[in-house]
């Protein structure tokens, strides 16, 4: 099982979601997908705060944590 990890997201910033797993900190894109099929998820929020990220790879709402992980 993995828990999400609360991180501080700026407002209109992109960020870059890992969803091949092989990152190093398991949540943003480090660019360890190159060996793989997988690419990171493009996203910005809409307000300055703290968020839940996925870790497991199972939400249905990447890159937001939807408690798929307790499953």
């Amino acid at each position: 099982m993995s828990n999400p990890v609360k991180v501080s997201l700026e407002a209109e910033k992109n960020y870059y979601y890992c969803r091949c797993g092989k990152s190093a900190d398991g949540v943003f894109c480090d660019g360890s997908h190159v060996e793989t099929d997988k690419t990171p998820l493009e996203f910005t929020v809409q307000e300055s705060k703290e968020y839940y990220l996925c870790t497991c790879l199972k939400s249905n709402n990447q890159p937001f944590c939807d408690g798929s992980h307790e499953q």
